[in-house]
Order: C-alpha cells, then sequence, then structure tokens
C-alpha cells in the first residue's frame, strides 16, 4: 500500500484502461486485506482516502476478478466487513401512509 495519487490514478488509466477523472471511485485493497485507499477526483484535484483496519480484514474479492463496478451500497458493505458475494439485504420500502 505503498502507492501515492500519480502511481494509482496511472494504474486506473493504463491497467484498468478507465478514466481517474471521471465521477468513479477506484478502490484498491492490501495483500494482507487490512488496508484500503480510494481515489477520487474532485473538480480540481484528487482525494486519497485511507483506512487501516486495527482488527480484522476486509472482505475483498478474490484476487483474479479484475476490476468490478460497484454500487455505494456495496461499497458501504465493503467498508463495514460485509462480503459482496451475500445474498441481499432487505428492500426498500416506501410508505405514504400509517393507517
Amino acid at each position: 500500500m505503498r502507492k501515492s495519487i500519480d502511481s494509482l490514478a496511472a494504474i486506473v488509466q493504463q491497467s484498468f484502461e478507465l478514466d481517474p477523472f471521471s465521477s468513479a471511485l477506484f478502490v484498491f485493497c492490501s495483500k494482507s486485506r487490512d488496508k484500503i485507499k480510494i481515489l477520487q477526483w474532485d473538480r480540481n484535484g484528487f482525494w486519497l482516502y485511507y483506512k487501516r483496519l486495527e482488527k480484522g480484514k476486509f472482505n475483498w474479492p478474490k484476487e483474479g476478478t479484475g476490476t468490478a463496478e460497484i454500487s455505494v451500497r456495496e461499497l458501504r458493505w465493503l467498508l463495514d466487513g460485509l462480503s459482496l458475494e451475500q445474498r441481499s439485504a432487505h428492500k426498500k420500502v416506501i410508505v405514504n401512509t400509517v393507517i
């Protein structure tokens, strides 16, 4: 997890063949699966978020799966230690009246 903003942006552009200046978040996980970096372009510069777990590991997809597009909800699952391979959570219910 030694890569900086420039190195991660280059990986996004050259290895993944994606645009690091898009509105997407690019998430990278360490081999030990206890650290995550998130690269984000914000109008005039990059943000680099970094999280290190003091205990436990991120439930990161297996190696060799390449890139994956996930929803904001699935990103929250990853950051909370949940698996992307879980079935599904309760569906959102929209209610207009109580009785």
